[in-house]
């Protein structure tokens, strides 16, 4: 693509007639260098961040072991379950959601409403025990959000929950969580 853009502004320019061949060879070869060379913020990779321990740790080995299929491509992978496939949706019951990894408890059942997105969903987290990140997954920003004891994925956060509460919607999913009853 830069060779064809380069020609192109050659020959809209610069009289290709009046140079040699091989000073358009140096032409084409500077202005390829210069466009390749060119370092916007949107070209630039991601700087790695410095993988943080949490207090549950376990290796892939261990993860799989330990939880299904799905929940190991949910809470270690970052994947996402099918839209009403949570037997959570519909629970109305009181008690405590708590992480399906590590059993801390994430979300109370007094803060779970129905925002018809198809995931379980809250206006609020239980304090310090959820964490929030970034993600550009989908090509913008979107807060994530982990447990933060063991740093498993459990969905994401938007501002189009309930205005009488927070105004928050946690769009959580199902398979990362358990379900405690009072």
């Amino acid at each position: 693509m830069c060779i064809l853009h380069t020609l192109f502004f050659l020959n809209k320019f610069v009289h290709l007639k009046t140079i040699s061949r091989d000073m358009k060879k140096i032409i084409l070869l500077l202005i390829c260098i210069i466009l390749v060379s060119c370092n916007t913020a949107a070209q630039e990779k991601k700087e790695k961040k410095e993988k943080k321990v949490y207090p549950v740790t376990k290796t892939k080995a261990e993860w799989k072991s330990t939880l299904t299929k799905e929940q190991y491509k949910v809470l270690r992978e970052a994947g996402t379950e099918r839209q009403w496939s949570s037997d959570y949706n519909s629970n109305h019951v009181e008690g405590v959601y708590v992480c399906a990894a590590c059993e801390t408890p994430l979300f109370k059942s007094e803060h779970k409403y129905e925002s018809g997105s198809g995931w379980p969903s809250f206006d609020r987290e239980i304090k310090g025990n959820v964490e929030f990140d970034v993600d550009y997954n989908l090509g913008y920003a979107r807060t994530e959000e982990h447990c933060a004891t063991c740093g498993g994925h459990l969905g994401h956060v938007f501002q189009d929950g309930p205005r009488e509460t927070t105004g928050k919607r946690h769009c959580i999913n199902g398979v990362a969580l358990k379900f405690i009853p009072k």
